[in-house]
């Protein structure tokens, strides 16, 4: 395999030792397994900014602080040299809630420094020593999601009480390591303070998981953390060991319903379908 230049640069200086493979290809970046010592660990080299909109990433953007009064003015101004400002502040912003996450005790790849464009941290992997599945190429039994589930829960009601909110979780951003999950992708985290858009992303990112995990755990289908979440955070009583019950009353005449349960409607109808399916199974083998 030809070295990434970026890479190459890495072993150079003598960050790292060797690239032994790559191991997914992004939209926003490429992920190769590295050597760096005795360690082998990973590293998130970032797709250049012609590769990438920035119109779809207006959303996130909101809230976030820019290190220096010029470069803010120069990416409120969309110059040539404020875009280039803006890719440095999109990579740099995965790099620091890594750090401020993992200090909060989420579970996260752990960050090994951010080098020339290129995010050095842990490889997770699973009970094997491989690298570790996604939640989304995994099959679950019905104990198993609902075990997840609340694991991932949590995290998201860590993050929240830390600011942030990671704004694009779904199964596919899920890694499956011997200890239970661990969340990845931190570009689009979004500040839970200071976006309009806030609470519409909590909601869809724990929307996201309860859809998938529900196909195998049903009863999970008829939880609300995220509203509840959401409720207490406003509410300035959210902390990192409260107690979620999933209960939550909306308000119908403030809340689309039908777009906010999109997602958990047609989990629940696969769910059905699932369990018709096991049901009838079961009845064969007798």
């Amino acid at each position: 395999m030809k070295t990434p230049p970026q890479l190459q640069v890495l072993i150079e200086d003598g960050v790292i030792d060797e690239v032994l493979r790559p191991l997914k290809s992004g939209k926003e970046a490429a992920v190769y397994v590295v050597r760096s010592g005795d360690d082998v660990r990973c590293a998130k080299v970032y797709k250049d900014m012609a590769q990438r909109s920035f119109q779809q990433r207006v959303q996130y953007q909101e809230g976030r602080k820019v290190r220096g009064s010029r470069e803010a003015r120069a990416i409120g101004k969309a110059s040539k040299y404020g875009r280039k400002q803006q890719e440095v502040a999109w990579k740099n912003t995965e790099v620091d809630a890594l750090y401020q996450l993992r200090e909060a005790g989420v579970r996260v790849p752990e960050p090994h420094g951010y080098f020339h464009g290129v995010l050095v941290m842990e490889l997770v992997t699973d009970a094997d020593g491989y690298s570790a599945s996604r939640l989304g190429e995994v099959e679950l039994e019905a104990d198993q999601a609902k075990q997840f589930h609340a694991v991932l829960v949590q995290q998201v009601q860590l993050m929240l009480c830390n600011g942030l909110i990671h704004g694009d979780l779904s199964p596919y951003n899920v890694l499956v390591g011997p200890d239970g999950p661990v969340v990845i992708d931190f570009p689009q985290v979004v500040s839970a303070g200071g976006n309009n858009a806030a609470r519409s992303m909590l909601l869809r990112d724990v929307n996201n998981l309860t859809a998938y995990l529900g196909r195998s755990a049903p009863a999970l289908l008829d939880t609300w953390y995220g509203e509840e979440m959401w409720e207490l955070f406003q509410a300035g009583e959210l902390l990192p060991d409260t107690v979620l019950t999933g209960q939550y009353t909306p308000d119908e005449r403030a809340v689309d319903l039908d777009s906010v349960r999109e997602a958990i409607n047609d989990a629940r109808e696969e769910a059905l379908i699932r369990q018709q399916g096991r049901e009838a199974a079961a009845e064969e083998d007798l």
